[in-house]
């Protein structure tokens, strides 16, 4: 019943966004010495959700699900506005560091629309 409504699905594909976006920025973190590692990221959630939500859809994982409850695809992309290193590493961890930041930001948004968005459906229905 409550998975319909598009409130609590918009904060679960926030948070999912979120816990893929910390994903690649542990990633580039950990190659932060790797010659020739381009850093990445994940396009921002507004630009996904405007798009229509092509990334944060549903989607059948095998055949036995009929409404495609899996994970949702958040690609990777190079940040080309990031500067290289002499050994071909674009990975700068003061910018990783911001990113996480911002994940953690993102991440706490997403939970605190949900718990608001749970209150008020406990108070319509007097149990709030």
């Amino acid at each position: 019943m409550f998975e319909n409504l598009d409130i609590f699905r918009m904060s679960h594909a926030m948070a999912r966004h979120a816990g893929a976006r910390q994903a690649v920025v542990a990633q580039n973190m950990a190659n932060a010495d790797t010659p020739g590692y381009a850093a990445r990221d994940i396009a921002p959630f507004a630009a996904l959700y405007e798009t229509g939500g092509q990334a944060t859809a549903p989607r059948a994982t095998r055949p036995g699900h009929l409404l495609g409850d899996g994970p949702g695809r958040f690609e990777p992309i190079r940040d080309d506005a990031a500067t290289q290193d002499p050994n071909g590493n674009s990975v700068s961890l003061e910018t990783e560091m911001l990113r996480a930041i911002d994940v953690q930001r993102q991440h706490s948004r997403a939970l605190a629309i949900y718990r608001s968005s749970l209150t008020v459906l406990r108070t319509a229905l007097g149990r709030g």
